[in-house]
């Protein structure tokens, strides 16, 4: 349907906590989440980076290797993570150009909404762990700065806002 221009930091709704979604129609923003997506070269993409503050992401990890696994997540819920830490490096769509290392769980176990309003349940791990972290976080108000110490974030952050004014 529509590329949406997606939110920069330091946007406060970046830093907001995500309503639950409740019986709404989402075909239109979901599709517009998307084309958003796969235009911005990103895997992942939640709702408030697009100015919707409502529990809701995209994904596709595989798109770029040539596989499409596109998923829609509403209302996910982690309700289990693998206490492995994997540390890696991050970059986000709403902080281009900027990859800081965040440590994240192995593997995750998700339950969420699907589009067509069924409740699924499934075990994630690697990429698509990764990926389903980052974007939760997201509708939880966190971006990547926020893993940071405080003494690294302020050096980023600096030098992220400097070269973006």
């Amino acid at each position: 349907m529509a590329v949406r221009p997606v939110v920069m930091w330091p946007d406060p709704r970046l830093s907001q906590k995500c309503a639950p979604v409740e019986h709404e129609h989402l075909d239109d923003l979901i599709t517009d989440m998307f084309d958003t997506m796969y235009a911005a070269n990103g895997r992942g993409l939640a709702a408030p980076q697009i100015g919707v503050m409502k529990r809701v992401f995209v994904m596709d990890v595989g798109w770029k290797e040539g596989e499409k696994t596109p998923m829609v997540m509403i209302n996910p819920t982690i309700m289990a993570a693998e206490r492995v830490p994997v540390v890696a490096e991050e970059g986000c769509l709403s902080i281009p150009g900027v990859l800081v290392p965040v440590e994240r769980h192995k593997a995750v176990t998700v339950q969420w909404t699907a589009h067509n309003g069924d409740i699924d349940m499934a075990d994630f791990d690697g990429f698509e762990a990764r990926c389903i972290q980052h974007e939760f976080d997201h509708l939880n108000g966190v971006v990547t700065f926020d893993h940071l110490t405080p003494e690294d974030r302020a050096q980023v952050e600096g030098a992220y806002l400097k070269a973006t004014q």
